[in-house]
């Protein structure tokens, strides 16, 4: 869970020991909105793609909307949920938020860093995810301010199965090259008014993660092989590095949704 000091002239696509990466969650059941709408939101720590084990969530430090350059609290409007994984129960949040105008609404949230007791440290995963209405585009692209984040080159709302999504990784508002950033697709339907998971699985997860390393520019590409909603968790790639005495992976997420056409 640390940089790679490698120096990728392009993204390259590799595979690393373990399939059942952590991955924070900001859930909607859609990134496309046609008339206004009350998103109901979930925030879950979970194993996406194995339909795993899910962890206790404690208070997020940070959850906000960015529209058209106006941010929004939402800490607030937190509600604290139980969710129920295919094993196990653990604490989630979620929060209502009121879609109205068009265009682009950029959600993010700090959580508070989780102790992963297997390997001995704290990760804490700043997570993105972008919601649009109307079709309208009005910022999609632009960083957000964050420690640590990634910066989508496509809409992550409009991609589509067999095409490729292209992503830029910042920490502290610079380019961080030569992160592994690992990569999941939601592989299970999710019932949003039980707060739960499925008990089975879309497909067979691959045997290790899939994982992309960013070029000098902090850029990575990945061909989408299947439409869903994938997240890009880039490892390590922030600033802060410990917390309580303990090794911190301060990590870098983005879910898209890609779309069959």
């Amino acid at each position: 869970m640390k940089k790679l000091a490698l120096a990728a002239s392009v993204a390259a696509l590799a595979f690393s020991a373990a399939s059942n990466a952590h991955f924070q969650l900001m859930y909607t059941p859609t990134s496309q909105l046609e008339k206004p709408e009350t998103l109901d939101m979930k925030l879950v720590f979970g194993h996406p793609m194995d339909n795993g084990h899910v962890m206790d969530m404690g208070e997020p430090e940070e959850l906000f909307v960015l529209f058209k350059d106006k941010k929004t609290d939402l800490k607030k409007d937190l509600e604290a949920i139980k969710w129920k994984g295919h094993d196990n129960e653990a604490d989630a949040y979620q929060v209502e938020y009121k879609v109205r105008r068009n265009g682009d609404y950029i959600f993010g949230i700090v959580p508070a860093p989780y102790y992963e007791g297997g390997e001995d440290i704290y990760i804490q995963q700043i997570t993105k995810r972008v919601i649009n209405k109307g079709g309208l585009p009005t910022g999609w692209n632009e960083p957000v301010g964050l420690k640590t984040e990634i910066v989508p080159l496509n809409k992550p709302y409009q991609v589509f199965a067999g095409s490729t999504f292209t992503g830029q990784l910042l920490s502290e508002g610079k380019p961080a090259a030569g992160v592994e950033c690992e990569i999941e697709f939601l592989n299970t339907d999710i019932d949003t008014k039980a707060n739960s998971f499925s008990q089975d699985t879309h497909r067979e997860p691959p045997a290790s993660a899939i994982v992309a390393i960013t070029d000098a520019q902090g850029m990575f590409t990945f061909g989408i092989p299947t439409a869903g909603k994938w997240g890009f968790a880039c490892l390590g790639s922030g600033p802060d590095t410990e917390y309580k005495g303990k090794e911190l992976s301060q990590d870098a997420v983005l879910w898209i949704e890609a779309q069959s056409l």
